[in-house]
């Protein structure tokens, strides 16, 4: 399968480079530019395209705004945001893009970014929406976390650390936040100051009248206060008990 292409971009010598580095690479077919995210939109709702490779910071019509638009589409193309900014990672995986590539573009980092489109496009990868990744920072880079890899969620004042089988992460939002985006993935509250995701739950254990779970591969034991208990357990009955058949 070879991919139709958008490249939306202001600045022409980076426009130009985009559409050389992907012309290069076999997965794709063609490839369409654009120097403005109006003209950009105009493109999208007359043609079909595969995969949409927008700048950020752009005039009149941002790369995040055309992406909140594309967003309303019956069928939205996949998006990768290429650009010289790293701050803002976590809003571009809010819209649920696919990829976050940082200017000056290396031909082998744009290569995985098309690797990761075409799996979303055959349906081998799942979509954003399914497993966001979760762009953290440390020492001044970007990671990206898959969310359905993080046990819990942890407060830190107004931080949250998002805690994996093998490592940690601080993020910039509220627990109060993230309890609201992501309820639908089977994250819940357990504590005033913790999430838990449903799915990594091993045990429940009932002490003394004190419920603890334990969560990952590292077998983490976290405190359940009593207000989150009963609604925690129920939870967790409905989601593992089976459906009937039809």
């Amino acid at each position: 399968m070879r991919l139709k292409a958008l490249v939306v971009d202001d600045e022409a010598p980076a426009l130009d480079e985009l559409r050389y580095l992907l012309e290069q690479d076999p997965r794709i077919g063609e490839v369409l530019t654009s120097d403005a995210a109006t003209d950009g939109l105009r493109i999208l709702q007359a043609t079909d395209v595969d995969v949409v490779f927008i700048d950020i910071q752009m005039p009149g019509l941002t790369g995040l705004e055309l992406a909140q638009v594309l967003g309303q589409f019956r069928t939205p193309p996949p998006i990768v945001f290429v650009t010289a900014h790293e701050g803002h990672a976590v809003e571009a995986f809010d819209v649920h893009a696919v990829d976050y590539v940082l200017k000056p573009v290396r031909a082998e980092r744009l290569a995985e970014a098309v690797r990761r489109v075409v799996g979303v496009v055959e349906g081998v990868a799942p979509p954003a929406g399914r497993d966001a990744q979760v762009a953290v920072e440390r020492g001044g880079v970007t990671r990206f976390v898959h969310r359905s890899d993080i046990t819990h969620v942890e407060a830190q004042g107004d931080y949250a650390r998002l805690h994996t089988a093998t490592d940690s992460h601080l993020l910039r939002v509220p627990l109060t936040t993230l309890e609201e985006e992501w309820a639908d993935a089977g994250f819940v509250r357990i504590h005033r100051s913790l999430l838990v995701a449903l799915g990594h739950v091993r045990e429940v254990r009932m002490e003394g009248g004190r419920c603890t779970v334990v969560v990952g591969e590292r077998a983490v034991e976290l405190g359940v206060s009593r207000r989150h208990t009963r609604a925690l357990r129920e939870l967790l009955v409905r989601d593992r008990t089976p459906r009937p058949g039809p």
